[in-house]
């Protein structure tokens, strides 16, 4: 008897304009036909896309009806992506993965962190900095732990709360007081 296994995982692109969905499946002892990922983003239709078996399928905003062929890709937006793997014949099971993007938030995340070196803050401030840096990434690590674990209001709750804290980072920039750092860690 055969064994047939199908998986699919994301991989990362560290690109905004780009979702890398790769076949980690057990095709034996034939491969299937007619494979599908059946997918939506969010705020947007699902899609169903042909599908390439053993091998790293790269979507972007056209593949994923965002942006027509015509159009200049536009970044992929952050939140849950519900995927369906399917394929022929019937002894497959299709199956599902739930995943939260985050890469728009750790762009600029990142953004901000490169800023961080590059500050002339005193000690205390740029400490406080980092201790606020530490706490967003916290917050955005959960929410995509949330979503592996399909506790979605949790991630959005975690995201937003993580978006607000990196706003309100990159708005004061140098202006914090320390103090936080100061009565917490010194």
């Amino acid at each position: 008897m055969s064994q047939q296994n199908l998986n699919i995982f994301v991989l990362p692109t560290y690109s905004t304009l780009t979702l890398a969905v790769a076949d980690g499946s057990k095709y034996n002892p034939n491969p299937p036909s007619s494979p599908t990922l059946e997918i939506s983003a969010p705020g947007f239709d699902k899609v169903i896309i042909p599908f390439q078996i053993n091998n790293v399928n790269i979507l972007n905003s056209t593949s994923l009806g965002i942006t027509s062929g015509t159009d200049a890709l536009v970044p992929l937006p952050d939140g849950i992506y519900q995927m369906k793997y399917s394929v022929a014949p019937a002894y497959f099971n299709n199956i599902e993965r739930t995943i939260f993007k985050v890469d728009n938030l750790q762009e600029r995340f990142d953004e901000a962190f490169l800023k961080l070196e590059m500050m002339e803050c005193d000690r205390a401030i740029k400490t406080q900095q980092k201790v606020d840096l530490n706490s967003i990434y916290f917050f955005i690590q959960g929410a995509i732990a949330a979503a592996n674990n399909c506790a979605v209001a949790d991630a959005n709750k975690l995201y937003n709360q993580a978006q607000k804290m990196l706003n309100n980072f990159m708005k004061n920039g140098c202006q914090c007081s320390g103090t936080n750092y100061v009565t917490n860690f010194y």
